[in-house]
């Protein structure tokens, strides 16, 4: 069995983790759809002038729908979930989108792709939903926000439909040159929010670092590593691997932010690794079974 693949989407997710304590370094009031299309603006336009200059984009092999389909997706993940995060808190904003977004995947699959869920994914995604719900448990860093919990399912679903449509684009195109056009359309969505935001809070230096990280590291880096993990393993165990995001928000949280996780909350960090190690270790069939026609 080929780890490398699961291992790349655990570092891609393990960076996402960083994006809700990075956003708390930043200083004074940003708002959150300034950031997400900030965050695309970098990510997306930095990788596309790249693939340009090396001349490994060709235009001809990009499945615009599926493209378009998926930048939808993606710029729509943007301010829920920061907005999420902003309301909510870290952990709880984290573990809600990112927690749901397997379920989500797995429902959408089954419903529109007609693929059932193999037994592993089943059990993986049990134990991890299970962490998350242990960890949402953990209310003593923040208040549990409804409207906030909403938009963190609201992410999750978001994403979940990103992981499943990109997975065309990614069929068709190499993954730098497919995050690149799908960022860079994903900015194009947001772009416009700029003009009537107020994005003042980039001149100090520190929150503009703040932003490049998020953009460079967190966005263009870790979706390349996601979608070079993506193209080989199934949307569902992609997603479901990528819950090692509010495992390390929630680390994060403790050891940077000084959120203060419960011994509920440490018991769901533990089911959380079980789902991923379950998922990444276990003995997988080569083709997952179909219901009906694909």
């Amino acid at each position: 069995m080929n780890f490398l693949p699961y291992i790349l989407v655990l570092l891609a997710a393990m960076l996402w983790g960083t994006t809700g304590t990075a956003q708390t370094f930043i200083a004074g009031t940003a708002h959150p759809l300034a950031i997400g299309a900030l965050r695309l603006s970098i990510g997306g336009f930095t990788l596309l002038a790249f693939v340009i200059w090396t001349k490994t984009l060709n235009a001809k092999t990009i499945p615009w729908k599926a493209a378009w389909l998926s930048a939808a997706a993606m710029a729509l993940f943007q301010p829920l979930f920061f907005s999420s995060v902003q309301l909510t808190g870290i952990a709880v904003g984290t573990v809600v989108a990112i927690g749901s977004a397997p379920v989500f995947t797995g429902i959408l699959e089954w419903v529109f792709l007609k693929t059932k869920p193999n037994r592993v994914w089943i059990i993986a995604t049990a134990c991890a939903i299970g962490g998350c719900i242990l960890l949402f448990a953990n209310t003593e860093s923040a208040a549990v926000d409804s409207f906030g919990i909403a938009l963190a399912l609201g992410a999750g679903l978001s994403f979940a439909g990103y992981a499943i449509v990109s997975k065309t684009v990614l069929q068709a195109m190499e993954a730098v040159p497919a995050v690149a056009v799908i960022f860079s359309l994903s900015a194009l969505f947001l772009l416009p929010f700029l003009l009537i935001l107020d994005v003042s809070f980039i001149q100090s230096a520190e929150n503009l670092s703040v932003i490049l990280y998020l953009g460079l590291a967190a966005t263009g880096l870790s979706y390349i590593l996601f979608s070079r993990g993506l193209k080989q393993i199934p949307s569902s165990s992609a997603v479901t691997l990528s819950l090692a995001e509010p495992l390390t928000a929630s680390l994060l949280g403790v050891l940077v932010v000084g959120e203060t996780l419960n011994s509920t909350a440490w018991s769901g960090v533990g089911l959380l690794l079980c789902g991923i190690v379950v998922l990444t270790l276990a003995k997988r069939k080569p083709v997952d079974k179909k219901v009906g026609n694909t």
